[in-house]
């Protein structure tokens, strides 16, 4: 177990927790959630011992191991990835260097083979006698080749150094496991590997993340950070929500009576009771909701900004046309033969193994990058609106505030142009009051991301184009995002490594390859599930 007794930090003035106390159980998976800023790193590096509270203290059970993902990719560089894993495991690692050590002195007496019996006893007890292989199958899994094994941590790629640090973390079935963003620069597949593996885990784990169909497939509990104070809730992250907002309109609803609003609650428990009882996790998740009182649903303090694109004309029938189009850098195809034609009412999300040759496509179409060979046509009707995945060059070089810097890009159609006006798309951000006096130059990644949403609702687009939308995103932020895209009227084209924002948007699947395209009118889950398609994919890739 983990308690967190009256933990309190402050860095000035501003306090991130303030006497938080609250215990993590054996058995369940916590998902750490909250505004950007609010802490949750900051709460994971306490946990972990690596930040001490200004006052209150962390304990755990004596004699558990905790287990940490190491968020410094160049920590490890001058060792091979195979003992870099094996290195999670701290204290069976010191012990098998003590072995070694007395087994290589050349004067070895009787005390030093005793003392090597003890050691072996302890290597044999921790597993060390199977922790190679063990961990050779770790990476593996993790889509760690053999043949890198053996490499310099220095020598591999950066996404290939996520996957061996995660190896690291799960490595030795640690009894407390601690996940900062544990799926960033994971494929489908490994994320899926990831989730089964959280399923079937049996120890405390405690995972912070932006991806809600991750946290919804692995967590039984939700830790939510707000206001200084942190509360567990039971259930994943989807039942947190709907409960929350169901609560949140039950209490604004002064006509119902409390037993209407009673009886609402425990249907709504029930139903999602049921749905636990289908899921990887079924006996943790569905004995929590069974011991789930309805006084412990509440509504939740969050405010989520207003993301709602309004197209200026309906798209014509002619949209855009893609003809031969084909790519490549320093030598090496992104992709090629692309050929396809958008229709009226298309949201399509674009997938490939090669992130450079999404954004790379993306540039081609909105005209700041050229295609090596092929070409693209915009219809007549068309007014796009882009969210690049880089969008420094809107905010290098300047210092405007943020009203002064969204008036640049008011559209010609639009001749009354006041504070009020600017005021309206800065507050759906949830920019208000002096905050849209803050400067450009001082935003933070997340905040830039909105501030460019305000920018794109202000061109009121048909055709909206998003290169990773969720990046630097709070969960709140993700939410309404997702939610403008289901309900716009236009048409978007889109990718995102966010699992729900793929699945509940999109009703067409590209695929760019080097080797050419696939091109399915479906949704996202059922392209992943379709086994034609998967065969196509790996001859399409390889």
């Amino acid at each position: 177990m983990i308690s967190v007794n009256n933990v309190t930090l402050a860095y000035g003035k501003r306090v991130l927790f303030d006497e938080v106390n609250i215990n993590f159980t054996k058995g369940n998976c916590y998902g750490i959630i909250g505004a950007n800023g609010a802490g949750k790193s900051t709460f994971l590096k306490i946990v972990s011992g690596e930040i001490e509270p200004n006052k209150g203290s962390v304990s755990i059970t004596p004699g558990e191991r905790m287990a940490v993902l190491n968020q410094n990719q160049f920590a490890f560089d001058e060792h091979t990835v195979l003992n870099t894993v094996l290195m999670g495991h701290k204290k069976m690692w010191a012990v098998m260097h003590e072995r070694d050590a007395i087994y290589a002195k050349e004067d070895f007496t009787e005390a030093d083979g005793i003392k090597a019996g003890e050691l072996e006893e302890q290597f044999g007890e921790m597993g060390g006698y199977t922790a190679e292989s063990d961990a050779a199958t770790f990476l593996s899994e993790l889509g760690v080749k053999d043949d890198l094994h053996q490499m310099l941590m220095k020598d591999i790629s950066a996404n290939l150094k996520v996957r061996v640090l995660l190896a690291q973390a799960l490595f030795g079935n640690p009894d407390i496991l601690l996940l900062d963003e544990p799926t960033n620069n994971l494929d489908v597949e490994t994320i899926a590997w990831l989730e089964n593996f959280l399923a079937d885990y049996e120890n405390i784990v405690l995972v912070v993340s932006h991806d809600r169909h991750f946290l919804d497939a692995v967590c039984t509990h939700v830790a939510d950070v707000d206001r200084s104070k942190i509360k567990v809730f039971t259930g994943n992250y989807t039942f947190w929500y709907e409960s929350s907002q169901l609560a949140a309109r039950q209490q604004s609803d002064k006509n119902k009576k409390m037993e209407e609003k009673r009886k609402d609650l425990l249907d709504f428990i029930a139903r999602f009771s049921a749905n636990a009882s289908k899921s990887k996790q079924a006996t943790s998740r569905k004995k929590a909701l069974e011991k789930l009182v309805i006084e412990d649903i509440q509504p939740s303090n969050r405010k989520y900004p207003g993301i709602i694109f309004q197209q200026q004309r309906e798209v014509g029938n002619e949209i855009l046309k893609v003809e031969n189009l084909s790519a490549s850098v320093d030598g090496k195809t992104l992709f090629s033969k692309l050929n396809f034609d958008i229709q009226k009412g298309q949201k399509i999300a674009f997938l490939s193994r090669e992130p450079l040759a999404l954004t790379t496509f993306f540039e081609i179409i909105n005209g700041t990058a050229k295609a090596d060979t092929g070409k693209y046509e915009w219809g007549t009707t068309i007014t796009t609106a882009y969210l690049p995945n880089d969008n420094t060059e809107f905010f290098e070089g300047n210092s405007l505030n943020l009203m002064d810097w969204l008036r640049q890009f008011v559209p010609p159609h639009v001749t009354d142009v006041d504070e009020d006006f600017l005021r309206g798309f800065l507050g759906k951000m949830l920019f208000s009051g002096d905050e849209i006096l803050k400067k450009t130059n001082v935003l933070s990644g997340g905040e830039k991301v909105r501030c460019m949403v305000s920018k794109m609702m202000l061109q009121n687009p048909n055709v909206v184009i998003l290169d990773e939308p969720t990046n630097h995103l709070d969960l709140e932020s993700i939410i309404s995002f997702n939610d403008g895209m289901i309900s716009f009227p236009g048409v978007v084209l889109f990718t995102t490594h966010d699992h729900q924002f793929m699945q509940t948007v999109a009703n067409r699947i590209i695929e760019i390859t080097p080797k050419g395209m696939i091109d399915q009118l479906m949704s996202y889950d059922e392209y992943l599930d379709d086994k034609r398609i998967k065969a196509l994919r790996e001859e399409m890739y390889a």
